[in-house]
């Protein structure tokens, strides 16, 4: 009796949870179902609805499935599926099948009626699928097969022309690349953004030094612009990888068909110029197996995240009581269950953690494509899910960044009672020694037991008597205080990009010219 149930519950026939699901994903693309799977009831329920079951449901033919005398098992058509994340190719997908059927009745493998209809069909699914309406299906795969047979029970015969010349392999790599595209220019936007709240924050600190560190031990004065703006230079490097990547994948690889290209004939050139691709791929095999995009456009996004994780540590170091340098908002932070005073940064401690995902995307990526024989393999269905996930944590981690940027405040007089420690003018009396005509590895030398003295006398440089400065070295004269103390040590820096008030003032001048920001 007992094998009966068990061997019951594992039949479609008894358990509807094991038939062809109908998914209601969500319109948009913004909404990751990443490792969706259906709950499965208690064996209770699941025997009460293995006693209300009579029939078993029909399955679906599949398209490619004129070979094949059975269908698939329910585990290797669950374990197979890529619909619970490739749906949102769709917009893309059904912008490579029009410019395909263009190309077809351009070309004259179906007529210009047949190309219409298909147009028709192609317009309506589409709508379906933005209003919510559309039914994806797990046994239809994936989302290129979704629409096309949608499209053959809505339009018919001329539906089943469309896949002419076309293989799912030079398919998904089409979709992909366009989808990559739009996706880096939205990250390129997120970025700029970041950027302008960067310069706007800067610019309302113009004249405030705070601690240069190196090793995180106090260094030299900076000016905190010249701190802000070296985060949108990062920035701008970000940016310019991105755009790189994108020129590069901007080739069309639809055409290409299985991995040989056709013996039709095709026109190439006239889908990529209708795609707005440079150009078509020249070798087919490179063009159905190549995801060397997907790795740039990850890497590129792993040093993205490297540069927003860094300067979430310094944000959440700066929050915190022992330094007090900033103070974020309310609306941008949050507290603790257990302990009522705590005001913690979180959006940028989760920025931090968040990098540890985009990296691991890489890695994933780069793993899945090491051992791959040209051309396709099924393995490449797995670049989907770590891609998207990577763009989406990017996109969140600017945002969170830009909105965390709009509402901080720096703490003036914390900052400026911090600065005496550390000795930050150090340098700058070295640099008054080789104007000296000292050589400066005597010149650093002769500093470094001028700090030694005010240890001793638990004083600052600034604070020394000349005759101290002399015990040190006779070379030094009243001129010396010119050079002592952070603001005259920040006044006295002139090379070109350096923390030096006109070079800071210059570079915040730059930057909002280039990102157009208006006075």
């Amino acid at each position: 009796m007992a094998a009966a149930t068990s061997q019951s519950f594992l039949s479609p026939a008894s358990n509807p949870l094991l038939r062809p699901r109908i998914l209601p994903f969500p319109a948009g693309g913004s909404v990751s179902l990443r490792g969706r799977r259906p709950a499965f009831p208690s064996v209770a329920a699941a025997s009460t609805s293995m006693a209300s079951s009579e029939s078993e449901e029909r399955k679906e033919t599949k398209l490619w499935g004129g070979r094949f005398e059975e269908g698939v098992t329910d585990a290797v058509e669950g374990f197979t599926e890529s619909i619970s994340y490739d749906w949102q190719l769709y917009k893309y997908d059904i912008m490579g099948s029009k410019a395909h059927a263009s190309m077809l009745a351009a070309q004259g493998l179906i007529t210009a009626g047949d190309k219409d209809i298909i147009l028709e069909g192609l317009d309506q699914i589409e709508k379906l699928i933005q209003d919510g309406k559309f039914e994806w299906r797990t046994d239809r795969e994936d989302v290129h097969m979704n629409i096309e047979a949608a499209l053959i029970e809505k339009v018919g015969e001329p539906a089943k022309k469309l896949h002419t010349a076309r293989s799912r392999n030079d398919q998904i790599v089409t979709d992909l690349r366009l989808w990559c595209r739009d996706a880096i220019d939205k990250i390129l936007f997120r970025i700029k953004q970041f950027q302008v709240s960067l310069v706007l924050l800067a610019s309302k600190y113009v004249d405030l030094i705070v601690p240069g560190y190196t090793h995180l031990q106090r260094a030299q004065p900076v000016l905190l612009p010249h701190l802000l703006l070296s985060y949108v230079e990062q920035l701008e490097r970000d940016a310019g990888r991105l755009v790189n990547c994108r020129e590069r994948l901007n080739f069309c690889p639809l055409g290409a068909c299985a991995l040989a290209g056709t013996g039709l004939p095709i026109d190439r050139f006239k889908t990529a110029k209708d795609l707005k691709f440079t150009a078509p791929m020249k070798n087919s095999i490179d063009a159905v197996s190549d995801r060397d995009f997907v790795l740039e456009f990850l890497a590129a996004n792993s040093i993205a995240a490297v540069h927003l994780s860094r300067i979430g540590e310094e944000w959440v170091l700066w929050a915190s009581e022992e330094f007090g340098f900033l103070t974020p908002s309310d609306s941008v932070s949050t507290g603790s269950s257990i302990m009522p005073q705590k005001k913690n940064p979180d959006p940028m401690e989760l920025v931090r953690g968040k990098s540890a995902r985009v990296f691991g995307d890489l890695m994933t990526v780069l793993t899945l494509c090491k051992g791959l024989p040209q051309a396709y393999n099924r393995d490449l269905q797995e670049d989907k899910e770590p891609l998207f996930d990577s763009v989406k944590a990017v996109l969140g981690m600017l945002e969170v960044c830009t909105e965390f940027a709009q509402n901080i405040s720096f703490n003036s007089k914390r900052i400026q009672s911090s600065l005496p420690a550390g000795y930050l003018d150090a340098t700058t009396l070295a640099d008054y020694l080789v104007k000296k005509g000292v050589p400066f590895r005597t010149s650093h030398e002769i500093v470094g037991r001028s700090v030694a003295l005010c240890v001793s006398k638990n004083c600052q440089l600034a604070e020394l008597g000349l005759d101290d400065l002399k015990s040190v070295h006779p070379v030094f004269e009243g001129d010396v205080y010119e050079y002592l103390g952070v603001e005259n040590a920040v006044n006295k820096f002139i090379s070109y990009g350096s923390t030096g008030s006109e070079q800071v003032k210059k570079q915040l001048e730059d930057w909002r010219t280039q990102l157009g920001i208006s006075s």
